[in-house]
């Protein structure tokens, strides 16, 4: 392990020092693969934004390629190009931070808020590879950067209303700038009841509370240096998922980082920006608000990250190049305490996460080279050094019953390699990519003791001798553009080698009670996942724009089953009506019949459905202060329905009627 770390950082040493040239400066490369979603709290939405005060995770589910997996009304799971978190880089500003839960009840974008973020960046396939390695793409939550603007003090506040679960929120921010300083502090706080489905009917156990604080501060050494530090607080209380057979009674989270960021026009090295951070979490899922279960459980987890990164931005003639080194070391604990309801029995306590530690360092390098003014090409490399290790001795012991070879340490060295062509005219653009990449096993995969699974009943044990799972990929994005006209198709095609997937072992009896089986982590020989979309957008007045999007998906394993979780034909169409201080836009969206389903993996055949949404915007201003209004009716007709994506086929919500108001005030 040690040979490895030193290995990067001569790497990384040499990198740097060939040569300081002059050059010009460059900014963080987003190439036509990824995909900017922008946190605009206080401006008009476009079609893709119809409430400023949304989620995260409504923000996200507008990008084609994301769905969010949802177990209640809270914290849905990402996921991208049909492939869920295992094999997903996400990221908080670059930083890493792993859930605490072994039932995936809180990713990563749980524990963030649209108060704390400036975009969201998501990158296909490889392209997501400059923070970590992964197979499916990442998406990084990037927060936003001190603003030395001396406009004093700022402040805003934000509330709003939902009729559907009686959900409230209020939010308010003050953020001062000088000439070499600048701090911001925000705080925003969410709460909802059971909300309804379509109909008037309630799902029990979807209520949630949440608040989120966080705060910045930067000061700026000299025109070329800058300090900045970042601190966010989120806690979530008495949460109800009602696809699952457990509550979560805490989710919270401390985030912090300090970060020094270099900039200069004149030298070789004209970016360089280094980060450290510290990220803790506790998570502890409980079952005491359920009134009838076969054994009361407490489910806690922790998960603690240290980590760092130095990115180095240098442009040499053609060449834009980037460089980032990184690292982090983790700890992940999950147990168990089971009560029967005899009280005449005693208690039994297990491990679900052996106390994991896992380390991690690589070097990411991509230079994007101009061919002339409308062809680019780049190349990307990571190089990563993995390992594992089992902390917990009853733990390892335990495993130790599957895999009486096992150590308590395992190390893995990981690859990535991509190079993508882009050409832009005036009546078109084109981007193709190809990659290859390597990912580990995550900690319920490698790790997992008896870790039941909701979706498709079975108890799953994890299997730590596991090869890497591999990608081949090609992607594609093309845009084609005739006055008033853009019609556009992207795609993108992976054979995983070495797929991981739970296979049933019928020679190992269950532990939870009322489950199907149990599965162990296995890897398959490969498996295939495909997806299509077009996207046409037309401005048939000046003020009029029409958007629709048709997509398709697909995705299946060596063995011949389908693969869990893919998306189904879906469609989306909105016509908008806009000027500088009004908006209204009317949506319908669906999906098909989930007619590929996969029932071996625990799928049901889901029903097609289509949804209406109205929405409007008014900006009002009062003289220095501005007053932004967002109000509109989601799911209009009460349609009952669910999707591929809800967990256990949990109705969405039905009719809501919803405002949220912004006021800036300076």
């Amino acid at each position: 392990m040690k040979k490895g770390v030193i290995l990067l950082l001569i790497i990384a040493n040499v990198t740097f020092s060939f040569g300081q040239d002059s050059i010009p400066s460059m900014e963080k490369d987003t190439t036509q693969l990824d995909e900017v979603i922008l946190i605009t709290q206080r401006k008009l939405s476009n079609y893709r934004q119809e409430k400023t005060l949304s989620s995260i995770d409504d923000y996200l589910e507008k990008s084609n390629r994301v769905t969010m997996i949802k177990r209640g009304s809270y914290a849905w799971e990402p996921s991208l190009n049909n492939m869920t978190s295992e094999r997903l880089n996400v990221t908080i500003d670059g930083m890493y931070i792993f859930g605490a839960c072994t039932d995936k009840m809180d990713p990563v974008t749980s524990y963030v808020d649209v108060s704390n973020l400036k975009q969201v960046v998501i990158s296909s396939g490889q392209e997501g590879t400059e923070n970590g390695h992964c197979i499916g793409g990442a998406i990084d939550l990037q927060l936003p950067e001190s603003k030395y603007f001396d406009f004093g003090l700022k402040s805003n506040v934000d509330l709003g209303y939902e009729t559907n679960g009686n959900y409230r929120i209020a939010g308010l921010d003050f953020e001062y700038s000088a000439n070499s300083f600048y701090a911001s502090i925000d705080a925003i706080y969410r709460k909802s009841d059971n909300y309804k489905a379509g109909g008037d009917e309630e799902v029990m156990y979807s209520q949630f509370e949440k608040y989120n604080i966080s705060g910045q501060m930067g000061y700026r050494l000299n025109p070329n240096n800058k300090l900045d530090a970042n601190i966010i607080y989120d806690r979530a209380a008495n949460v109800g998922y009602p696809a699952l057979p457990m509550d979560v009674s805490l989710a919270e989270a401390f985030i912090g980082s300090v970060a020094h960021n270099y900039q200069n026009d004149s030298t070789f090295v004209n970016y360089w920006e280094t980060k450290l951070y510290f990220n803790s979490i506790t998570h502890i899922m409980d079952d005491s608000q359920r009134p009838d279960v076969p054994i009361r459980m407490d489910m806690p987890g922790w998960s603690d990250t240290y980590g760092f990164y130095s990115k180095l931005g240098v442009d040499k003639g053609k060449h834009g190049m980037l460089f980032n080194l990184n690292g982090f070391y983790n700890r992940s604990l999950a147990e168990m305490t089971m009560y029967p309801n005899d009280v005449n029995q005693p208690s039994m306590f297990m491990y679900t996460w052996p106390d994991v530690r896992t380390f991690y360092t690589g070097l990411f390098a991509k230079d994007n080279y101009v061919i002339n003014d409308n062809e680019e090409v780049s190349v990307s490399m990571r190089l990563g050094f993995h390992n594992n290790e089992v902390a917990e001795e009853e733990g390892l012991e335990s495993l130790k019953i599957f895999y009486p070879e096992i150590q308590d340490s395992k190390s893995r060295f990981l690859l990535g390699l991509s190079s993508e062509y882009q050409i832009e005219m005036k009546e078109y653009d084109f981007t193709v990519g190809v990659g290859y990449g390597e990912r580990a096993p995550s900690v319920s995969e490698g790790y997992g003791f008896y870790l039941f699974n909701s979706f498709d009943r079975f108890d799953y044990i994890g299997n730590p001798t596991l090869s890497n799972e591999k990608s081949l990929e090609v992607n594609l994005k093309t845009n084609y553009y005739l006055k008033h006209f853009k019609v556009g198709l992207e795609s993108s095609y992976f054979h995983v080698l070495d797929y991981i997937i739970g296979e049933i072992d019928s020679s190992i009896s269950p532990m939870t009670i009322g489950a199907n089986g149990v599965k162990i982590y296995s890897a398959i020989d490969h498996a295939s996942i495909f997806d299509f979309y077009l996207n046409t957008s037309y401005h048939f007045a000046e003020k009029f724009l029409l958007n629709a999007s048709l997509g398709y998906n697909y995705g299946k394993g060596s063995n011949g089953e389908n693969l869990p979780l893919i998306k189904p034909l879906s469609y989306l169409a909105e016509v908008s009506y806009s000027t500088e201080n009004f908006n209204v836009a009317m949506q319908c969206e669906g999906n098909g019949n989930q007619s590929k389903y996969s029932s071996y993996y625990g799928e049901d055949e889901t029903p097609a459905y289509g949804i209406f949404n109205l929405n409007f915007g008014n900006v009002v201003y009062l003289k220095s202060n501005k007053l932004v209004l967002k109000y509109g009716i989601e799911n209009i007709l009460d349609t009952n329905y669910s999707t591929f994506a809800d967990w256990n086929n949990i109705s969405r919500q039905g009719r809501n009627f919803y405002i949220n108001m912004s006021v800036v005030l300076n």
